[in-house]
C-alpha cells in the first residue's frame, strides 16, 4: 500500500495547505509540544544534489521532533552503482519511516513514491521545489496575514522554484507575475497547470519579459539564482541573457510600499539581486530560510505521525 507523499504542492487541497500553514505556526510557536512526536522514527534523506538549507532543516527538524535523519549521498547508496529506484524504495521502506529525496530528474522522486510503502517528500527536483514554496507562502502569511488578492512578482529563471510558486499562488488567492528573458520561460506543462488553477481560483497568472510592469502593485518580489545546480556551464551565457533583471532598489520601488523581498537562497549579490535589497529592510530572506525548518516539521508530523491538519 502506497503512503501519502508530497511530490508537488498540487498534491494538496487548498484546505490541506491551510491546515499545514496552521500546523507550521503551532510548531514554530510551541516547539516543545512536538519534541517527541517522531520518537523512534527515521527519515532517509537522499541527496543527488548537495544542499545547505534542505539537509540541515530536515536533519535538525527530525532531531527536534525526537527522530533521526539519515544522510545518504549518491556515494552511500547502491543507486550510484545501478540499483533500480524501485528496489531502493522497497528496501528503504523496510528500514525507515519516510524518505526525503533531492534529485535531478523529477521522475526519480515520482518513482520513489510509486514503489515505496512509506511517505516520500520531494526535497527538490529539476522540475519542482514544493518545500520551498510552503516556506515562502507561510512567510508571506506571517507578514501580511490574509494573502487573498495580493500579488507576487517572480523575476528571473523559469525554473523549479518558479513552477512551484505558480502552482501554489492560486491556492492562497494570490496573483503571480513571472518575468523571464526570452527563451527562459517556465515549462509549458507547468504553465498550463498553473493557468488552469488560477482560472479555477479566480486569480491571475501573467508571463512577461517586463520586470517593471510585473513588479507594479506587488506585495512581494522574488528572485532566484540565474544558473541553478547543474547549469554551471551555462553561467556566462545566462549572465548575458538575464542582464537587466537584477532586483535592485529601483525595481523594488515599483512594488507596493509595504512589499517584501524573497529569495530561496543561496543568492549572488550583484547578479540577480543587489546587496542593498538582499540585506535591506524589505528583505525577508532569512525568515524565509528559517521557515523551511518549521514548514518541513509540520509536513513530517502530518505524513509520518498522522498529525491532524
Amino acid at each position: 500500500m502506497t503512503a501519502r507523499s508530497l511530490i508537488s504542492v498540487a498534491d494538496l487541497t487548498p484546505e490541506e495547505l491551510r491546515g499545514l500553514f496552521a500546523l507550521t505556526a503551532r510548531v514554530k510557536s510551541e516547539p516543545e509540544r512536538y519534541r517527541t512526536r517522531l520518537s523512534g522514527k527515521s527519515l532517509a534523506m537522499i541527496f543527488q544534489k548537495s544542499s545547505t538549507r534542505t539537509r540541515v532543516s530536515f536533519e535538525v527538524g527530525m532531531v527536534q521532533l525526537g527522530g533521526q535523519g539519515l544522510f545518504l549521498s549518491s556515494r552511500d547508496l547502491q543507486l550510484g552503482r545501478g540499483e533500480t529506484i524501485s528496489d531502493t524504495a522497497k528496501v528503504l521502506s523496510r528500514y525507515v519511516d519516510g524518505i526525503m529525496a533531492r534529485t535531478f530528474a523529477h521522475q526519480t522522486i515520482v518513482d520513489l513514491a510509486k514503489y515505496a510503502t512509506i511517505p516520500v517528500i520531494n526535497g527538490l527536483t529539476d522540475d519542482l521545489h514544493p518545500c520551498q514554496a510552503l516556506a515562502d507562502f507561510f512567510t508571506l502569511k506571517e507578514v501580511f496575514g490574509d494573502l487573498m488578492g495580493r500579488k507576487l512578482a517572480y523575476v528571473g529563471d523559469g525554473n523549479n522554484v518558479a513552477h512551484s510558486l505558480m502552482i501554489t499562488a492560486p491556492m492562497v488567492g494570490m496573483d503571480i507575475a513571472v518575468v523571464t528573458p526570452p527563451g527562459y520561460e517556465p515549462d509549458s506543462a507547468y504553465v498550463e497547470m498553473a493557468r488552469a488553477r488560477a482560472v479555477e481560483a479566480g486569480t491571475r497568472l501573467e508571463l512577461s519579459n517586463d520586470p517593471a510592469a510585473a513588479v507594479s502593485g506587488a506585495s512581494a518580489v522574488y528572485t532566484d539564482v540565474w544558473a541553478s545546480m547543474g547549469q554551471e556551464e551555462e553561467a556566462e551565457e545566462r549572465l548575458k541573457a538575464f542582464g537587466g533583471l537584477m532586483v535592485d532598489a529601483e525595481l523594488m520601488s515599483q512594488a507596493l510600499p509595504e512589499a517584501v523581498f524573497l529569495h530561496c537562497l543561496p543568492c549572488h549579490r550583484g547578479e540577480e539581486v543587489s546587496a542593498e535589497v538582499a540585506d535591506g529592510p524589505q528583505s525577508r530572506i532569512f525568515d524565509e530560510a528559517e521557515n523551511r525548518l518549521h514548514a518541513q516539521k509540520a509536513l513530517l508530523l502530518w505524513l509520518m505521525a498522522g498529525e491532524s491538519l
